[in-house]
């Protein structure tokens, strides 16, 4: 019997089955966790004291602080970025004397930290492995999950390296061998398939293959830039048309 927190991960290895265009469905998954989380933090949770001490600590990455400027939020994240810089002046403004003792040394640490965090990530990021725990239970106790794995398009490479790390923590030396045969025939085959189309797309620009037919090759880059580095953040509608 199907269980609530298993339905996400089934309906996106069930979407990419039936249709290859959604492509990963750990992408899949991450997009939807992405605007769940920028609704989240530019509606309900935004003035929750509990959440605002974190954003005021993590701050977000340029991605997803692009994502939030583009949602039309700008008082919003104006009260986030108050409330964030506020705490920031504070413990990066060692002047003086209080700067030639060491508070500047701590001043660079605090920035290197914040480089390096990011509030929706780090969400985003907690709930995705409670999705890989869940796709890799699912393989080990479902034939039917099985059957939508061998049936995926592809997995991206930095969501199967994921995978395959969750299956070796949750599965028997023996079943994890079956489960990385299983995952890597699926990124193999279309590996194979896509450095092809790379390739035909290449020769497609010398003359000598000119009359020849595009097959599957006109749209390589933009698919091996997605089974690359993955395709995890909804595209932003053109503004400037």
């Amino acid at each position: 019997m199907e269980k609530i927190y298993t339905i996400p991960v089934n309906e996106a290895f069930e979407a990419s089955q039936a249709d290859s265009a959604c492509g990963c469905p750990f992408c899949t998954l991450y997009r939807k966790l992405e605007e769940n989380e920028l609704d989240l933090i530019l509606g309900a949770s935004m003035m929750e004291p509990d959440v605002r001490i974190k954003t005021n600590e993590q701050g977000f990455c340029k991605t997803h602080y692009d994502m939030m400027f583009t949602r039309k939020n700008r008082l919003g994240m104006a009260l986030m970025l108050e409330s964030h810089l506020n705490q920031l002046s504070g413990e990066i403004s060692g002047k003086g004397f209080a700067a030639l003792k060491g508070v500047g040394v701590d001043s660079m640490k605090r920035l290197e930290k914040l480089e390096g965090s990011c509030y929706v990530c780090g969400r985003i990021e907690f709930s995705l492995e409670k999705m890989f725990e869940t796709a890799v239970l699912l393989w080990q106790s479902d034939s039917a999950f099985r059957d939508k794995l061998r049936a995926q398009p592809y997995i991206c490479l930095p969501h199967y390296r994921m995978f395959i790390e969750y299956g070796r923590r949750g599965l028997s030396k023996k079943l994890f061998g079956d489960f990385y045969k299983e995952v890597s025939t699926v990124v193999n085959t279309y590996f194979d398939s896509l450095r092809e189309d790379v390739s035909w797309f290449c020769k497609k620009f010398d003359y000598r293959y000119d009359a020849e037919p595009w097959g599957n090759a006109k749209d390589a880059v933009e698919r091996a830039i997605k089974f690359t580095s993955g395709d995890m953040h909804r595209k932003e509608p053109d503004t400037k048309k």
